[in-house]
């Protein structure tokens, strides 16, 4: 999920591209107030030349030319600033806009990266990726509940198929509305393709509209990032592991069709754990019952799960066998 040298300069020309588009937009306001406000364009240009007049006399010796400047300044800043608020503008109009005000498009803040630049890389490779056209076909808006049986009775909790996606569909559309202002977390485990993964990328979908950073990791693919990290030393990795605990939500799909052993056990209880540490949301679907994520990931695994996040059964029969059937039909 690391991005590549040719990725990495795709994303800072996009930042240029924000930059000159700002002093573009800031060119048009200023050619916009001059054509309207001619008194402004002779303030500006009194502006210069006082500055350039003050500037000869500092370097000829005079040392109160710097005071005096600066008293001439404010006053022609003053007048300019009542000319645009007199006519409607807001005091800011004639400065540069930023998109991110933080690093002022840059990118950077000092020589860390700024929080708008890690969420670009995880939106710009979340866009790579072929899920962005799932969430397309895949989210609230197409969740259907003609699938779900009244009658298909789960005999571990007495609950309908119905009654259970009914349940769950309330949860996850409350986790959006709630993410930027509660912690929660997510376990969706029951029977093979009754809408797991279907209400994850819905989720998914709801939060990066709404700008927040996500990524989705089948277990597989999780627990590959983990071991060329730790074994391999990749660096590519490490930094994936870096988006994997910072992101806003972690999505980690089809939980237990890894290879499990020890190394998986240690690291999903470190993955999840630092996550509940840093108040970063976490969604996890299984097929597994939950003795068999006990049995396979060790207590402490399980009882970090069942202590910090909403856990949600759903069954009933497989979807898309469902929808073949009617396609044949």
């Amino acid at each position: 999920m690391a991005l590549t040298n040719s990725q990495y300069d795709c994303l800072m020309r996009q930042y240029e591209q924000r930059q000159l588009d700002n002093e573009n937009r800031l060119r048009q306001r200023f050619e916009e107030v001059y054509a309207n406000l001619p008194a402004l364009r002779e303030i500006d240009h009194r502006i210069s030349e006082l500055s350039l007049i003050q500037a000869r006399k500092l370097l000829d010796g005079d040392e109160n030319a710097l005071a005096a400047l600066k008293e001439q300044l404010h006053q022609l800043f003053r007048e300019k600033n009542e000319l645009l608020t007199s006519a409607g503008y807001p005091q800011n109009y004639l400065e540069l806009h930023y998109t991110c005000p933080d690093c002022r498009d840059t990118g950077y803040i000092g020589n860390q990266k700024c929080h708008c630049f890690k969420k670009a890389i995880i939106d710009f490779l979340y866009t790579q990726s072929n899920l962005q056209e799932i969430l397309q076909k895949e989210n609230f808006d197409t969740c259907s509940l003609e699938y779900y049986s009244p009658n298909h009775i789960d005999p571990l909790t007495g609950r309908s198929s119905l009654d259970a996606m009914k349940t769950a569909l309330s949860t996850c559309r409350d986790f959006v509305d709630d993410f930027s202002s509660e912690f929660h977390n997510i376990l969706l485990y029951g029977d093979t393709g009754v809408g797991k993964t279907f209400l994850s990328h819905c989720i998914a979908k709801e939060l990066i509209e709404q700008s927040f950073s996500v990524i989705y990791f089948t277990a597989s693919q999780l627990f590959d990032i983990f071991a060329k990290n730790r074994f391999d030393k990749d660096e590519d990795a490490q930094m994936d592991e870096e988006h994997i605990y910072n992101c806003d939500l972690l999505i980690i799909d089809d939980l237990g069709t890894e290879f499990s052993n020890s190394f998986t056990s240690s690291q999903l209880f470190i993955c999840l754990n630092e996550r509940i540490l840093r108040r970063k949301s976490t969604m996890i679907s299984t097929n597994l019952s939950l003795d068999d994520l006990k049995n396979l990931y060790s207590e402490r695994v399980f009882s970090r799960i069942t202590s910090a996040y909403t856990v949600l059964r759903l069954t009933g029969d497989d979807i898309r066998i469902q929808k073949k059937l009617m396609n044949k039909n």
